[in-house]
């Protein structure tokens, strides 16, 4: 054999081997963990048998369809239930990470938690968007609460009905708080027209298309007639908004006509005076915002017109107590059950930190016999060991809202307790 015929044999080999590698290649590629059965979805199926039902719902995800099941769960062993890659948040992100707007102004917490299969089903669902329950149904299953306002209500707003996602946004809104898909009031006129003859004299020519329409209405259903929400201010109530309001021709038709609890003393003169009679007072009472400080001036979901329930009312401004009180274990039961004014005048008092009545032992006394459970002395007479400057009171033992300690108590143990005072105790 020549040089030539050799050159173009070995030539020829080369490119043999070649394509033998290429082929190697592409196979591995098709089948990376070199599987005896080439189709991951038939061997998985040969052991979730029960998953062929799942597969035949209206919604595959597009991962399943695709047969991988690798995409998601690894084969082998995994530090993450399910046999999962990654964490469910990662995993789900890694496809699916723009959901969230780096300017989003609220995020849904069920994404911000990365708890993405309470809301869709990995695999497949016979719902659109792979929803493990129908529309409205979804959302009630979290916001039990809204739900059974919103049943109960005589008067319903129709997008409700429609489905929550008429005006929110199911992960994240970069216009509004709330997941709404626009602020308010632009998302309302949407629908409502403020320029029509009829919603102009239902607002007695006020110009509230500017307006923030929930400080009156409630967006998703009222037992109330246009839907107001269920405390009703009286001068809203019966259409007075002159009462409070420059009128609506005005240069500032939303001035109010006083400032502060100025305004409020027209009407509540009594309870203004009495306030402000007593020697301590309650800071928010007195600045210029008065009593809108805690109270909604038109309308509440909450008694009294209160912006909030009591317990975040309070919080809002005393958050570092909030945050001890949540961090204890052992509460006080008006604390527990967010009822600040169980014990504080929201308004003002004769008695410190609030309280109205004249020492702490008639105020815990409301509720509590301490005779019935201690004959320990206290009350004016009783001079604290401690500090010749105070006396012996309920809170000498116990915390007002609460400890990690049984009942109360400001230690772990009686000997800790007691032998401050009783020093002669002291072991």
């Amino acid at each position: 054999m020549n040089a030539t015929a050799l050159t173009w044999r070995l030539k020829l080999s080369l490119v043999v081997v070649g394509l033998l590698a290429g082929h190697s290649v592409a196979l591995s590629q098709q089948n990376p963990y070199r599987l005896k059965e080439t189709s991951q979805r038939a061997l998985c199926l040969s052991c979730h048998a029960d998953f062929e039902a799942t597969l035949k719902k209206r919604f595959v995800h597009a991962a399943v369809a695709s047969g991988d099941c690798s995409s998601c769960h690894s084969p082998h062993v995994s530090s993450h239930e399910k046999l999962l890659s990654e964490s469910p948040a990662q995993l789900c992100a890694s496809c699916h990470g723009d959901l969230v707007p780096a300017s989003a102004k609220s995020t849904h917490q069920v994404v911000a938690d990365g708890a993405c299969a309470k809301c869709h089903d990995p695999h497949a669902s016979d719902n659109a968007a792979l929803l493990v329950a129908k529309g409205n149904d979804l959302c009630i299953s979290c916001h039990q609460d809204l739900g059974d306002a919103v049943a109960r209500a005589k008067f319903r707003h129709r997008p409700v009905q429609d489905g929550c996602t008429t005006c929110h946004t199911p992960h994240a809104s970069e216009a509004s708080v709330a997941l709404l898909k626009t602020a308010v009031p632009a998302l309302c006129v949407q629908c409502h027209e403020p320029d029509s003859p009829a919603f102009v004299t239902r607002h007695r020519n006020y110009p509230v298309a500017q307006a923030s329409c929930i400080s009156c209405h409630d967006p998703h259903g009222s037992s109330q007639p246009a839907l107001l929400l269920d405390n009703v201010h009286a001068p809203l109530r019966d259409q007075t908004c002159t009462q409070c309001h420059e009128p609506p021709g005005s240069a500032t038709p939303f001035a109010t006509k006083n400032v502060g609890f100025e305004l409020c003393r027209a009407c509540h003169a009594e309870l203004v005076t009495d306030t402000f009679a007593k020697p301590r007072l309650h800071w928010p009472v007195a600045d210029r915002q008065g009593c809108a400080n805690c109270h909604s001036p038109h309308a509440s979901r909450q008694p009294k017109l209160l912006k909030s329930d009591t317990a975040s009312l309070c919080a809002a401004c005393h958050e570092d107590t909030a945050r001890k009180i949540a961090g204890v274990t052992s509460k006080h039961a008006p604390v527990r059950d967010g009822m600040c004014t169980a014990c504080h005048s929201p308004h003002a008092s004769t008695g410190v930190y609030l309280m109205d009545p004249p020492s702490n032992v008639v105020a815990c006394a409301a509720c509590h016999d301490y005779e019935q459970h201690s004959q320990h002395p206290i009350g004016e007479k009783v001079v604290d060991p401690r500090n010749p400057n105070l006396r012996v009171d309920c809170l000498s033992c116990h915390a007002g809202h609460g400890t990690d300690n049984k009942y109360m108590l400001l230690a772990p143990t009686n000997i800790e307790l007691c032998t401050p005072c009783h020093k002669q105790y002291t072991r």
